[in-house]
């Protein structure tokens, strides 16, 4: 399980970065197993303390996340979020990767760029739900769709 940080500015976890901890985790609760690895990736973008360790963090004290997780805290673009987690991910029976959807679509086409034999080994996370982020589902999607303009539109579909 990855999950995938955002620009966070400030040294407390911004809304996004807690809101894909939930996704992250909640997708470990779908039959992943207690041996499910999650792994916080994003370096210090916006400034202060990396988002990886925010939400490492986040998961530990705020959801009382018990189980194994790592920090990649380096990584500054989602280009890079893969490239770094790649190494972790070779032993894994199954990938997932947590984020907004389209972000997750788009890091997921990543890894099938960078490493087509782990490709075969990937699922979604749970991080659709109805009526979650309801208000901004126009500015996401719309937000989403601009970041995806560099997949083709095979990897559109993954």
């Amino acid at each position: 399980m990855v999950v995938l940080g955002y620009r966070n500015p400030s040294e407390s976890i911004n809304l996004v970065n807690r809101w894909r901890v939930r996704a992250g985790l909640r997708s470990v609760g779908t039959g992943a197993g207690s041996d499910t690895m999650v792994i916080f990736s994003g370096g210090s973008v916006g400034g202060g303390t990396a988002e990886a360790r925010l939400m490492a963090d986040h998961a530990r004290t705020a959801l009382h996340f018990e189980g194994h997780l790592l920090v990649e805290d380096q990584s500054r673009t989602t280009w890079e979020n893969i490239t770094n987690v790649v190494p972790l991910l070779e032993s894994a029976q199954r990938i997932v990767i947590a984020s907004q959807p389209a972000h997750a679509l788009k890091a997921r086409a990543y890894l099938r760029r960078q490493r087509p034999d782990l490709a075969d080994r990937l699922i979604r996370a749970d991080d659709y739900r109805f009526g979650e982020w309801t208000l901004f589902k126009p500015l996401l999607a719309a937000y989403g769709l601009w970041t995806l303009r560099g997949l083709t539109e095979a990897e559109r579909r993954r």
